[in-house]
């Protein structure tokens, strides 16, 4: 067996701007975070439990980076393809309120500090895993939900060491350290300190779990966690058919790992479904293995299923490639609220909400100096072939003559092949090929325009996002009915899982024992 990372030896930043965010950190945690953490953490009333069996199964789905004006640009767009302007979304009829993703240490969060008051159910600094302000781990709704005898899993679309997933099963002073992570969720020789946490994963981010001797490695040593975990008893697979193999959850044996890609899983728009499983098929496979795996126990499962790459286009400021990463996350939530009506008698709460929004999308862009006009075109968005990502990795990708290049820039990229311009002048062909480095923003601002649509930043924003939830037991989702803060998401998932505050501060104490001073005591 190749050394293992061992998590003390891990080198981690130490640049200023990264001691200024810890000490912030700190500072904020004293001045107000705590205060506020304990001010508004009886806020929920108790989660009903009469008449409702002790035997209980939780589906938390992130949309992560979806904010409401993600939801009905997606809306819009459905609403034009399917040429009924009353035709809702899905999700739509299970709007329940709204969430708030302040982080500790800014207005505006990142997904490790999101997920984590989700996790934990405390407010963090951006680019903690699973670790309070202090950078002291704190132990996890899953991790405990584990202890006591439930069935847990991961779901997502980008990398399973992404901060969202990681943030439920490990625990790192900074998002990137991921090779770290991935030993954590596995327990690559014993690299959690509650052993192995998590009975299915569904991901991608292969990458992580190879040694750095592979061509598809990205880890930083030769550890070959894959072999490893086969070796431990998981059960492996990489490919779509060995996914179809599983016929939907009839033919899963626990523990599974089932890593898709090497790094994140492509857009929708892009998707060969010869290559890949879509979200709503690995969500629902996942979610009848452990069910069937806890048949005849006296808890249920706890299921983390995340749409990942909807942020990711909100990076991009990719419109048209958004619509389509909302509706395959539709589609999920979907499946997860059938499957709690119609293959379950066990008590089963199906809650979505994002972590934040990323973009600062509207549904709205003034493109000349007179009144706006009051309108955007999705038609613009329905012309797209494909991502700006997939065309901005083409562009860069080609070798032919600067006369192959306008020509492949027309019709590839600009034209029905790729975005589905219909109005691209030659300057707009002159201005991609001779800026290949820069194209992606460029794309962007030309979909942008003609749709209509505005981004205030590549980044995240600090607007409210939605919340969502369905039960076979409606009564279940009073306590998250309105205005919500994150962390008491985080506190809604601890009580209806049954999980005693006690045994989380018994399980935080026995974290920070066993990793000891491998995270910063700032």
């Amino acid at each position: 067996m190749s050394e293992s990372l061992n998590p003390a030896q891990i080198q981690r930043p130490h640049s200023r701007l990264y001691k200024l965010l810890l000490a912030w950190a700190v500072l904020a945690t004293f001045l107000s975070a705590s205060a506020f953490y304990f001010a508004i953490s009886g806020k929920l009333s108790e989660v009903p439990t009469s008449d409702i069996p002790k035997k209980r199964n939780v589906i938390f789905m992130v949309s992560d980076g979806m904010g409401p004006a993600s939801v009905a640009m997606a809306r819009n767009y459905f609403q034009y393809t399917q040429k009924d302007n009353l035709t809702n979304l899905f999700i739509d009829d299970y709007f329940i309120g709204n969430s708030r993703t302040r982080s500790n240490n800014s207005f505006v969060t990142d997904s490790a500090a999101g997920a984590t008051a989700f996790s934990c159910g405390l407010k963090t600094y951006n680019g903690a895993i699973g670790v309070d302000p202090l950078g002291r781990p704190c132990a996890s709704i899953l991790e405990a939900a584990k202890l006591m005898g439930y069935h847990t899993g991961l779901v997502v679309t980008t990398r399973i060491t992404d901060a969202t997933p990681a943030s439920f099963a490990s625990h790192a002073s900074f998002r990137s350290e991921e090779d770290f992570i991935a030993e954590q969720l596995i327990n690559f020789e014993d690299a959690h300190p509650f052993g192995r946490t998590v009975d299915l994963i569904f991901g991608g981010g292969r990458c992580h779990f190879l040694p750095s001797s592979h061509p598809d490695s990205c880890r930083y040593d030769e550890s070959d966690l894959i072999s490893d975990a086969k070796s431990s008893g998981w059960k492996y697979i990489e490919s779509n058919e060995e996914f179809k193999n599983l016929r939907l959850g009839k033919n899963v044996s626990l523990p599974l790992l089932g890593l898709f890609s090497p790094t994140d899983y492509p857009f929708t728009i892009d998707y060969h479904d010869t290559e890949f499983p879509r979200l709503n098929e690995t969500a629902l496979t996942a979610v009848r293995a452990l069910s069937e795996a806890t048949k005849d126990s006296e808890n249920g499962f706890f299921i983390l299923v995340e749409g990942s790459r909807i942020d990711h286009c909100g990076h991009n400021n990719d419109a048209g490639a958004q619509v389509h990463e909302v509706l395959a996350y539709n589609d999920a939530f979907e499946a997860m609220v059938k499957f709690a009506n119609e293959e379950t008698d066990v008590p089963t709460v199906v809650l979505s909400t994002s972590d934040h929004e990323t973009g600062g999308l509207s549904l709205a862009k003034q493109i000349s100096k007179a009144y706006p006009d009051y309108l955007w075109y999705p038609e613009v968005l329905n012309r797209a072939k494909h991502s700006i990502e997939y065309l901005s990795r083409a562009l860069k990708a080609f070798d032919g003559s600067k006369k192959e290049l306008n020509e492949f820039v027309d019709q590839d990229i600009l034209g029905e092949k790729g975005l589905g311009f219909v109005d691209h002048t030659s300057e707009d062909i002159k201005d991609i090929a001779h800026h290949v480095l820069t194209s992606s923003n460029r794309l962007s601002v030309m979909q942008s325009l003609r749709a209509e649509v505005g981004w205030a930043t590549h980044g995240h924003s600090g607007v409210d996002v939605n919340v969502y939830g369905s039960s076979n037991f409606p009564e279940i989702l009073n306590p998250v009915v309105g205005a919500n803060e994150n962390i008491e998401i985080g506190h809604y998932l601890r009580d209806i899982l049954g999980i005693d505050g006690q045994l989380l501060e018994e399980l935080t104490r026995e974290l920070r024992d066993k990793f000891g001073d491998q995270f910063p005591n700032v």
